[in-house]
C-alpha cells in the first residue's frame, strides 16, 4: 500500500534520514509542525535513536519539533501494537466484516497511554494503520 506525502512530511524524513542514516517510511505532523510521528524501517530504531538517544535529539534540535518513532512492521497486527507504543499491548486481532478493524487488547493499566493526550496517539494509530494495511478503524478493549 502506497503512500503519499506532503512536501513538508517529505522534507522531515529527507532530514531524519540525513540525521540519524536511517530511512523513514512515513511522517505524520501533527500540531502545527510542532510535533511528528516517524515510522523507522524494521529493525532500526536502535540506530535512530542513538546512544543515550543523541541522535534522535539532534533531530528534535534541527527541525525543532517533538518527535515519536514507531517501528515499521511486516504484518498489521505487530504495526499497530508498535503503534500503540509504550502501552502494553497483549494482543490485536484483525476482523474483516464491512470495516476492517484492529481490535486491541491493552494492559487496563495502560489504556491512557494508548489513548495519549487528546486522544492523539490512537489516532496516530488509526492514520497510521489505515495508510499502510488498509485498516479503517482501531479498538481498544
Amino acid at each position: 500500500m502506497g503512500v503519499t506525502l506532503a512536501d513538508d512530511a517529505r522534507q522531515y524524513l529527507a532530514a531524519f534520514e540525513d540525521v540519524t542514516g536511517v530511512a523513514g517510511r512515513d511522517c505524520l505532523v501533527t500540531d502545527g509542525g510542532d510535533s511528528l510521528l516517524i515510522v523507522v524501517e524494521r529493525g532500526k530504531m536502535g540506530e535512530a535513536i542513538g546512544p543515550e538517544g543523541r541522535t534522535i535529539q539532534r533531530f528534535e534540535d534541527r527541525v525543532d519539533a517533538q518527535v515519536r518513532l514507531v517501528e515499521d512492521a511486516a504484518d498489521p497486527e505487530t504495526f499497530v501494537a508498535n503503534a500503540l507504543a509504550p502501552a502494553a499491548v497483549y494482543n490485536v486481532t484483525i476482523s474483516e466484516n464491512n470495516d476492517t478493524v484492529a481490535y486491541v487488547e491493552v494492559a487496563e493499566a495502560d489504556h491512557g497511554v494508548a489513548i495519549g493526550t487528546n486522544g492523539r496517539t490512537i489516532d496516530a494509530a488509526r492514520t497510521l494503520a489505515k495508510r499502510h494495511f488498509g485498516i479503517d478503524d482501531v479498538q481498544l478493549l
